[in-house]
């Protein structure tokens, strides 16, 4: 091979290796760019379901309660009953957790399939002061998807579900609904087998 030869062949073999080099980049650049694009859009998730409108007579009172009286806040909505043994040490942390917060984060209470006179003398002995509604006959459950008692819906300002907690809520479980009220974040949902 002569010196002309080889020297053309050194040239076009690091044209080529220009090339496939090149080639490497951008495929390799491409599948960056899918992958940042894939877990950003999976990040935010699909957005929270709207909380479906509720309005259900005051317990034990006048007037009534109302989702739309929450307009612009996020909302805590707590499905319970005076028979539903969960809700026998979930309706106490509640209570105590609203009077700390001083009122500054709505809850609700939707007493469901009960007396009234039980489900009063329930929530007076349990140190109640936040909102309760009555549904005696459950026709909130239905669009909230509500089959077993205790359930408890996060709801942002825009009245959308951030967080969904089946089964007796905890001290963790309210931290963490709350911060999610008031982040935009994606729904989630904690399973708690009843006991």
């Amino acid at each position: 091979m002569s010196v002309s030869s080889a020297a053309g062949w050194a040239a076009r073999q690091a044209r080529a290796h220009k090339v496939v080099s090149g080639s490497i980049a951008v495929f390799v650049a491409a599948i960056i760019a899918v992958s940042l694009l894939t877990s950003s859009s999976s990040a935010s998730g699909p957005p929270a379901p709207p909380a479906p409108a509720f309005t259900v007579a005051a317990l034990g009172g006048s007037g009534t309660v109302s989702l739309s009286q929450y307009q612009g806040k996020p909302v805590i909505v707590n499905f319970w009953a005076s028979w539903c043994v969960p809700c026998q040490s979930e309706t106490p942390l509640l209570a105590t957790w609203y009077k700390q917060e001083h009122g500054r984060i709505a809850l609700v209470g939707l007493d469901e399939n009960d007396a009234t006179a039980k489900a009063l003398a329930f929530a007076h002995a349990k140190g109640v002061t936040y909102r309760l509604g009555s549904d005696p006959l459950t026709t909130v459950t239905g669009p909230y998807g509500v089959d077993a008692l205790p359930q408890t819906f996060f709801l942002n300002a825009n009245h959308r579900i951030v967080e969904h907690v089946l089964g007796a809520i905890t001290k963790a479980d309210l931290a963490q609904g709350v911060a999610l009220m008031n982040a935009t974040g994606t729904p989630s949902e904690k399973t708690i087998e009843p006991s």
